[in-house]
Parts: C-alpha cells; structure tokens; sequence
C-alpha cells in the first residue's frame, strides 16, 4: 500500500482528495508534522482560496522549508500548484520558489468567464510517465481564477481564451491545476500515476 502525507493547509477539498487516494489504495495522511512530511515517501500540498493567505499559513505551520528541502515526490494541486512557482499576482505574494515564473490572473475576455470552471481538455506532446494512460483531449475539472505560464516544466496544457500550464514537473515537484480527485477516471488515472513514480 501506497502511503501518502497530505499538507494540513486548510484546503477545503481534503475529504474528497482523501477519499480519491484510498481507493487507490494509498494510505493518506493529513498532516503538519515536519518529520512526517520528511519521512513521507509522497507528499501532495493541496490548496483551495488566496495565495497569500495559504502561504501564510504554511509560514504559520513553519513548513516552507521543509516543503523546499523535500527529495520525494510531491503533488501541489490547484493552489497548490500555483505555490510551487516563484510569486503569484494574487497579492503579490512571494511562494515556494521551486519553479521560476510568476502565476498571473486569467484575462477577462467576453467568452471566458473568470473564474475559469468546469471541464476542459488537457494537450500534451512528449509522453511522461505522469501521464501514462492519459489521452490528449482527456478532461479533467478546474475551478480557478488565477494560472501558470507555458514553460521547460509544463508537460500538459489547457486553453481558456489562451493556453496555460495545467501538469508541470520539474525535479521531484508535480503540480496539477485541476482537481484530479473531482476528474473522474482521467483525475483517477493520473494520481495514480503519480502513486507509481519514482
């Protein structure tokens, strides 16, 4: 069994997520604890609300270290993945800095409502173990007003009114914009693949 430390950051999707894990069979954790997340051998930081908010309560918790000196893999999802980035346009708000670039708003455009919300289709080129089984043109769901540029560490994208970053990985780190636990098999899929990595 797959055994997994989710970052106790006050995301309101935990229950769900949780849920996702299990039935994969992961055993998933929620914590706070630095020596759990050190010795975790996954680690996923979820994330719902305000960039600057979360990492405040990141600081609060006295994880921002411990999330930067992480050698395991590790999942940021939704807000979660924006963190991972340098800064977010939200407030203006300094984040994990593990992957360069800047996480701006979604442009208001007369089509693409914001926040962007619902199903949308993820693209890729090069296959990556991340996405074994996963089809371009797959849909996953989102729920999020604020994205990550195109960038070396993107392997997925979506378009909403222009593309943006939807799974990237760089090193150990791994973030998906969507909610893979509310993506049905797609979103099942893909957290189990990131059970799978090494």
């Amino acid at each position: 069994m797959s055994s997994v430390a989710i970052i106790d950051n006050g995301g309101a999707n935990i229950a769900s997520l949780r849920y996702a894990l299990e039935r994969l069979g992961a055993d998933a954790q929620l914590t706070a604890d630095p020596a759990v997340l050190k010795t975790a051998p996954r680690v996923i930081l979820p994330g719902v609300g305000a960039a600057a908010a979360a990492m405040q309560r990141l600081e609060s918790l006295g994880l921002v270290q411990v999330i930067r000196s992480l050698r395991q893999p590790m999942l940021g999802i939704c807000l979660g993945m924006q963190l991972l980035f340098d800064t977010s346009e939200e407030g203006d708000t300094a984040c994990l800095g593990l992957l360069s670039g800047r996480v701006e708003r979604i442009a208001d455009r007369d089509a693409y409502p914001v926040p962007h919300m619902g199903w949308n289709q993820l693209e890729f080129g090069s296959p990556d173990p991340l996405l074994k089984g996963i089809a371009r043109g797959d849909h996953v769901y989102f729920v999020h007003s604020y994205a990550a540029p195109v960038g070396p560490w993107t392997i997925a994208t979506a378009d909403y009114g222009g593309s943006f970053s939807a799974v990237v990985r760089q090193d150990n780190f791994v973030g998906m914009q969507f909610h893979p636990e509310r993506s049905g098999a797609t979103g099942a899929r893909l957290l189990a693949n990131f059970l799978e990595i090494a």
